[in-house]
């Protein structure tokens, strides 16, 4: 086959082009220049030195894709309408399906690529319906640690029929030592920990490229003020980091309109939810029963998946109830739904 590998220059996307080299495909390097930040902070350039030094050490082409406008339209513009509504988007999973998984995998398809593959620790699997129709399943990696399939839960079916996850077998110990073995330039590179293709910039200076600082205050469960802020949209629930206060607190409430945060201790109430409603819901594969047992994701490094049973509100919503309360739910906070293995669908939580 003919596969276009995303590389970003990172290990993972490294190991993954090599494997498929490995195993005899016609591999070629994408680079996705996505965003760059008017002050200078972002790794763009930094991460294509190292994209085409793997390309090189592997002998590969590597070209460049700029998606900076669909990244700006679709990802940035997201993020900046979430956080001035008071509410936490998550952009990782929609820059997957919106970006990698679509803008990416149609430029790879006019370019007369078979599919795209990533370095995502995720498992694809075919399957037969009764009727004879080809359905795809995502799946887990089998390195739950490091398993990205929450990241992957907007994709749709013609995605993941276009899409490899040459990783999903493995561990991120065992890539890393790969990696090593064969001597590859970014063998020791350290695994990227911010927003997805911005880089490691902080959310609220990120935030404040867009933001005015507004001050604002800082209220407990019982309406004392306690202190102040620069903008209560800079803010998501659950935080304990950046609120100035000599004592120990957390954010369980941001009323942007007002221009107040709110706080409580760590085990108040106020902070555990153990139902939600979920919008805008995405189903991958095939329907399943209300009232099933299943697991889900509030957020990303939720390990493993908790207990929950699934109620249908209406087509596009859901009603999930967990067993037991969860800490910190954030409005628009991307949920994930499991079976077993078996990636069922993601939604925004409202």
């Amino acid at each position: 086959m003919k596969i276009l590998v995303g590389l970003s220059g990172g290990v993972d996307s490294a190991v993954a082009a090599y494997l498929l080299q490995q195993e005899g495909h016609e591999v070629v390097a994408g680079f996705m220049k996505n965003y760059v930040s008017e002050r200078g902070n972002c790794t763009t350039y930094n991460d294509s030195v190292d994209a085409i030094k793997v390309a090189e050490f592997l002998g590969i082409e590597i070209r460049s894709f700029d998606l900076q406008k669909e990244y700006q339209e679709r990802i940035i513009d997201y993020i900046y309408a979430g956080y001035q509504k008071g509410i936490t988007p998550n952009p990782d999973v929609l820059c997957n399906s919106l970006i990698k998984f679509d803008v990416f995998l149609e430029r790879a398809l006019e370019q007369g690529f078979d599919k795209i593959a990533t370095g995502h620790y995720a498992r694809i699997k075919e399957y037969q319906k009764e009727d004879g129709k080809t359905m795809f399943h995502l799946l887990r990696g089998v390195d739950h640690h490091k398993d990205q399939s929450y990241f992957l839960a907007g994709l749709n079916q013609f995605q993941l029929q276009h899409s490899l996850f040459p990783l999903g077998e493995l561990t991120k110990p065992e890539v890393r030592t790969l990696a090593e073995k064969i001597g590859l330039p970014n063998a020791y590179r350290r695994d990227s920990q911010g927003l997805c293709f911005v880089g490691n910039i902080p959310i609220k200076q990120f935030l404040a490229q867009k933001f005015p600082i507004k001050k604002g205050k800082i209220r407990t469960l019982e309406g004392e003020t306690v202190g102040t802020h620069d903008g209560a949209y800079f803010f998501t629930i659950g935080q304990k980091q950046g609120l100035g206060l000599n004592f120990k607190a957390y954010v369980y409430r941001i009323d942007v309109k007002e221009n107040i945060v709110y706080v409580c201790d760590k085990d108040a109430d106020e902070l555990q939810t153990q139902e939600i409603t979920v919008k805008d819901w995405h189903r991958i594969g095939e329907a399943y029963p209300e009232g099933e047992k299943l697991t889900g994701k509030i957020r990303y490094r939720q390990n493993p998946p908790v207990d929950c049973l699934l109620f249908k509100k209406r087509e596009s919503e859901l009603i999930i109830r967990f067993d037991f309360p969860q800490r910190a739910v954030a409005p628009g906070q991307v949920f994930v739904l499991y079976n077993g293995e078996t990636c069922l669908g993601s939604g925004i939580i409202a």
